[in-house]
């Protein structure tokens, strides 16, 4: 073998070595690596603004499941949302669901909050207690409709 062919096959091992950890990377990233089992929750949002399948689903600021869908109910004109999160977290059965936001600029994620309460919800339970977005642009109308009333 001569020293050409050598450095290519060691050049080519090295390039799909990092083309092979980068998808690795990418997988965790987005979520595609195997966590482990989890459970399916629903809940009902008057609006969700800012999430959409695949947003994740926090639990004291660490990610513990993700969307998995959201439709409209034609009845109550509610988002009707599915959700799940990982099956070792037991969640109270007083535990509330809130659409928060990063920052200003940031994205929207669904944040639990859980209660107090001994008993835990049963897989495929809906989350009764919840909490939409808030509109950056409404809060803004009511402080400048708000000052103004006040002058």
């Amino acid at each position: 073998m001569s020293d050409s062919h050598t450095t290519e096959v060691v050049t080519g091992s090295v390039v799909l070595a990092a083309a092979v950890g980068f998808f690795l990377y990418a997988g965790q990233i987005v979520g595609l690596s195997g966590t482990g089992a989890s459970h399916s929750y629903t809940a009902s949002f008057r609006t969700a603004d800012g999430i959409s399948v695949g947003t994740d689903v926090r639990l004291g600021g660490v990610k513990v499941g993700s969307v998995t869908g959201i439709e409209l109910n034609p009845e109550t004109f509610r988002a009707d949302t599915d959700f799940t999160v990982q099956s070792d977290v037991a969640l109270p059965d007083d535990t509330a669901i809130i659409i928060s936001s990063e920052g200003l600029l940031g994205g929207s994620y669904v944040e639990l909050l859980p209660g107090g309460s001994p008993f835990n919800l049963e897989p495929g339970a809906e989350i009764e207690d919840t909490q939409g977005s808030v509109s950056l642009v409404q809060l803004l109308l009511k402080y400048v409709a708000g000052s103004e009333d006040s002058q």
